[in-house]
């Protein structure tokens, strides 16, 4: 009998084959009531039975060649087919964006639909019943959302969409090979397909250096799975959780702040906020994706294109350079203000409490944002202009370019200006906060004597970080629709970083156990020509490279961190972890929850050597403590800094990139200066050198 877990992946897994062809690699049948089958099929449903269903030939097999018998999911006939018109519209095989208001609210329903079914095995008949309709990433959106958000399926997990949806991610001429591997080579004789490394470009554009940071398959899956998790539009208490508009604002800060960081060490400039959509865009993007599910390349936007009102009746969409210019406006006078007016009339004031978030929801326009007529859609449909910069008009027929996609923007360098232009604004309503005060920044009863950093091995380096290339594997099989069974390996080639410990003596002198928290950051010294960074620019370029609780007993602490226990990050296997091990259900291996991949905990750096200034301070537990329980070594507790905690409040009160959030009193003009007054806070220089060397990932 299958599991609620198997029966789920089968609708998820590829994607674009019906439900009727066995999943997982041909182990896994359903059996479906004949007018579930779509009008294409349901003539021919009994000669359909009779080949692939759980009484055919090809279950036989699975029996005779494993001596298990298949395993089946038997679904229900409704006693009302459900009413999906309000999704058809969109094309089963075209493409479908997030930062389409249409698209986005029938995301919206379907999710509802999803959610409102009484039980977990009613949602799968429903589901099963939906999928072949509909537009396949929105249905895989759709009911991932849902089963992050069901009591009766948390423990379900969700696959990465990179296992769902490969020709996002790879090299297309990846899965050609693929396909031929498959097609010829026996599955244990099989070998991983490489996938080239910068292979949009040549180092004639300069911009090809961050290619690694852009278009690290691991970046652009956070990004997709925050969005999962914090999605726009849909049911009330699915999108109202806690500080989601501040989440949208710190999340895209710091990889801002790491972006920013590794252009300087690459010798690359200041990144130029996106401030005039009239400007001709001198960027050029040329992804290299093909989406495999209408054979369709994702458009390159040549330099020097400019951006076009949208009008594409196809999309439903109608966007006007005008409309951003309007609402920006508005945006800027409520921060000047102070305070934002609901549709009410009620103002409600960007304070020092609610301010970033409720300007967080504002910007990107989510279904709480409190006076969308008002404020319009800032964010969204920046990514919509640049997104159809190619074919604004639909004349051409073509699909959105990476900008219109959560799990393929951050690929465009384009995607880092219009999130910096976003960032200023948010940046404009932090300036208007005044400087923290000596009692928000001191801990009376602590004195953290010592901080430095050791590479995790037998006489590691001290204050030494090292990152170099890894390469790694990865099995895409359950993306691979109408391909040979078995399975599809490519390898890939990251940036990584050696493990390290952090080292911190903190002396307490409090009379009784006590607890605290301990935040470390990472800030650069100089800019791409070697020049020194003002302190302004430091504390806005600090990356989180860690937050934790600690219990201090009176008199001196040595604590000892490891980086693999970062709140920012999540594990390989979570980022990675292929269908097969999310089938498992164990909580080393499911793709929980969301967060920065570990393999980029650590900026890249470069061949000479870069010193940076390590930052730790240990804050009051008293204005930390959000009263929320939490187990940083379980379940998906582990990575809350970019993503919260799932169904709970942030399990912090302070405002997110506390203590660097704010601007300082005059009288900071470094670094020094900030730390000096705070016996709870304290400096050390590393030094991050980058090896160009590549060493194969361990396999188990």
């Amino acid at each position: 009998m299958a599991t609620l877990t198997q029966k789920f992946h089968g609708l998820l897994q590829h994607p674009l084959e019906p439900l009727f062809l066995p999943k997982n690699d041909g182990t896994l049948f359903y059996d479906l009531p004949e007018r579930f089958l779509t009008s294409r099929y349901s003539p021919i449903g009994q000669n359909l039975a009779n080949r692939f269903g759980p009484n055919s030939p090809a279950s036989s097999q699975v029996s005779n060649d494993t001596g298990v018998p298949p395993t089946v999911v038997t679904i229900k006939d409704l006693d009302e087919l459900p009413d999906l018109t309000f999704a058809t519209w969109i094309k089963r095989r075209d493409s479908f964006s997030l930062f389409n208001p249409e698209h986005r609210k029938a995301a919206g329903k379907l999710t509802k639909l999803f959610l409102d079914q009484p039980d977990a095995d009613r949602l799968v008949d429903v589901a099963a019943y939906a999928r072949d309709r509909l537009n396949a990433p929105l249905f895989q959106y759709a009911l991932s959302v849902a089963l992050l958000h069901r009591p009766d399926t948390k423990s379900v997990s969700v696959p990465s969409l990179l296992h769902l949806f490969p020709d996002q991610f790879i090299d297309p001429a990846a899965q050609v090979r693929m396909m031929e591997e498959g097609s010829i080579v026996l599955d244990e004789n099989r070998m991983a397909i490489p996938i080239p490394m910068n292979y949009t470009a040549t180092d004639a554009e300069p911009e090809q250096r961050m290619a690694f940071f852009r278009e690290d398959i691991g970046v652009n899956l956070h990004h997709w799975h925050w969005h999962l998790v914090y999605p726009a539009s849909g049911p009330p208490d699915v999108v109202r959780k806690d500080r989601r508009g501040e989440l949208f604002y710190y999340m895209h800060q710091q990889l801002l702040a790491r972006y920013q960081i590794d252009r300087f060490a690459q010798g690359l400039g200041r990144i130029e906020p996106l401030a005039n959509l009239r400007e001709p865009v001198r960027e050029a993007y040329y992804p290299k994706l093909l989406r495999t599910s209408n054979n369709r390349a994702f458009c390159p936007r040549y330099p020097g294109m400019t951006i076009s009102d949208v009008a594409r009746s196809s999309d439903r969409l109608e966007v006007r350079i005008a409309d951003i210019e309007s609402w920006l406006p508005r945006v800027l006078e409520a921060i000047d203000a102070g305070f934002a007016v609901t549709y009410d009339g009620v103002r409600v004031p960007l304070d020092e409490t609610r301010g970033i978030d409720v300007l967080g929801n504002i910007l990107e326009r989510s279904a709480i944002s409190i006076n969308r007529n008002l404020y319009g859609d800032v964010h969204n449909m920046g990514h919509v202009l640049l997104a159809f910069i190619h074919d604004p008009r639909g004349t051409y027929l073509e699909s959105s370019g990476v900008m219109g996609g959560v799990a393929t923007a951050m690929r465009d360098p384009i995607f880092y200006r219009w999130h910096k232009f976003i960032d200023n604004i948010f940046i404009r309503n932090k300036a208007r906060l005044a400087p923290y005060t000596t009692a928000e920044l001191s801990n009376s009863n602590v004195t953290l004597e010592g901080l430095e950093t050791q590479l995790d091995r037998t006489g590691g380096a001290v204050n030494s970080f090292v990152t170099f290339w890894q390469r790694s594997q990865v099995d895409l099989r359950a993306g691979l629709d109408f391909s040979a069974a078995g399975n599809a390996f490519v390898s890939f080639t990251h940036l990584q970083c050696a493990p390290f410990v952090y080292r911190l003596r903190i002396n307490s002198t409090a009379r009784s156990n006590r607890q605290d928290t301990v935040r470390i950051f990472l800030l650069p010294r100089q800019n791409e020509q070697g020049r020194p960074l003002s302190f302004e620019d430091r504390r806005l370029l600090a990356i989180e490279l860690d937050s934790f609780r600690v219990n201090l007993r009176p008199g001196m602490n040595n604590i000892v961190r490891q980086s693999s226990n970062s709140s920012v990050t999540i594990p390989f296997e979570r980022t990675f972890g292929n269908v097969e091990q999310a089938n498992a259900g164990n909580a080393q291996s499911r793709f929980c929850g969301c967060g920065w991949p570990a393999h980029m905990l650590l900026p890249k750096g470069n061949a000479n050597g870069i010193e940076f200034d390590l930052f730790a301070m240990v804050s009051r537990f008293e204005g930390d403590n959000a009263n929320v329980n939490y187990d940083e070594n379980a379940g998906c507790d582990d990575s809350y800094a970019f993503c919260g905690l799932r169904d709970r409040v942030y399990p912090s009160r302070r405002a997110m990139g506390f203590p660097f959030d704010r601007r300082a009193s005059n009288g900071v003009r470094s670094v020094a200066d900030f730390v000096a007054p705070y016996k709870n806070m304290r400096l050390a220089t590393v030094t991050l050198r980058f090896m160009n060397t590549i060493i194969d990932r361990p396999t188990n």
